[in-house]
């Protein structure tokens, strides 16, 4: 199965047709000519051939076959080289993959590795609903970039839905393994989403700031609100962060609070065992001369003052809430 999704070409805005890989090479020469070429997962052999065809850098394709790169953005001589996280939701299940961009004054190349949704309604999209794409590459780095950053919504929703389900039982005054484990699996994703939605806003700025020839001054606002969006998606998910960090202190200051109850009740009757122990183990010492040993009333008194005294006990730390 080929590795190429897409492979559109453009001249003065309008769109003139699809054009083979092979054909590339000769169609971007030609003046007021835009390529926007797609591809999953290529080989080798591809990624060489749209290394002479569009003059891109020994480094970049390097790290584009082999993927598992962070996100960033790098220059190089006549291009632009981007990596994107990609997050999407199967059967309920967050997976990552990723995306690398190739930029240039007449060509955008999208390679995506593992899980990613295709691109080819980005560019039917771009095509029907915007008047920008006369202005090359630029409009539709935008259009790929807002897709990913879209498509990070209804991740964060998910995972809001999942810390929602387990806020109740995070609040038992009991320990319960099985919501810590999934305590700390919630965290781990919400960390693992944060690196990937972060650097879109990063890489959306310095796009702006540093790359005037590529973005014009009227795309700048496209991604300015981009990266308002994916600052956003942070300051939710870092919010959902806190709340799940202070869930599990406050958990674990219930169940603290209960064992210190029940430290308190152990104490409580503990001292009020005190006393008939005291008083029993005097009797079982069997001196003869004891006063009270061949005393008729001892007995009676005996048990009569052990049942005041622990009843006098009890009673005070009734009061007190230990018992």
């Amino acid at each position: 199965m080929t590795s190429t999704v897409d492979s559109v070409i453009y001249r003065e805005g309008r769109r003139i047709g699809d054009v083979s890989i092979d054909e590339i090479s000769q169609v971007i020469r030609q003046s007021g000519t835009f390529v926007w070429l797609g591809l999953h997962e290529p080989d080798d052999a591809v990624l060489r051939q749209i290394q002479r065809d569009f003059g891109l850098h020994e480094l970049a394709i390097e790290d584009a076959h082999h993927a598992h790169q962070r996100p960033k953005i790098e220059a190089y001589s006549g291009s632009l080289f981007i990596v994107l996280k990609t997050a999407q939701l199967q059967e309920g299940s967050v997976v990552y993959g990723e995306t690398h961009l190739f930029v240039g004054p007449n060509f955008l190349v999208s390679v995506r590795h593992g899980a990613s949704s295709s691109y080819a309604q980005v560019l039917q999209r771009s095509e029907v609903g915007t008047k920008e794409l006369p202005k090359g590459p630029g409009f539709a780095l935008y259009a790929l970039l807002d897709f990913v950053a879209d498509n990070y919504q209804p991740v964060v929703a998910q995972f809001e839905k999942d810390f929602d389900a387990i806020e109740t039982d995070i609040f038992r005054d009991r320990f319960d393994r099985l919501v810590i484990e999934r305590l700390y699996d919630l965290k781990r994703n919400l960390l693992e989403l944060r690196n990937a939605v972060l650097p879109v806003a990063e890489i959306s700025s310095e796009l702006m700031r540093l790359h005037g020839d590529l973005i014009p001054k009227e795309l700048r606002a496209y991604f300015r609100d981009i990266q308002d969006h994916v600052s956003r998606l942070v300051s939710l998910i870092d919010g959902m962060r806190d709340m799940l960090t202070t869930a599990m202190q406050v958990n674990l200051a219930l169940v603290a609070n209960n064992q210190n109850e029940v430290v308190k009740r152990l104490a409580g009757w503990g001292a009020i065992l005190a006393i008939p122990t005291v008083m029993f183990s005097l009797y079982g010492m069997n001196f003869a001369w004891m006063p009270e040993l061949k005393w008729k009333a001892g007995y009676p008194l005996a048990v009569a003052a052990t049942v005041f005294g622990c009843a006098f006990v009890y009673r005070r730390l009734r009061r007190a809430g230990w018992v």
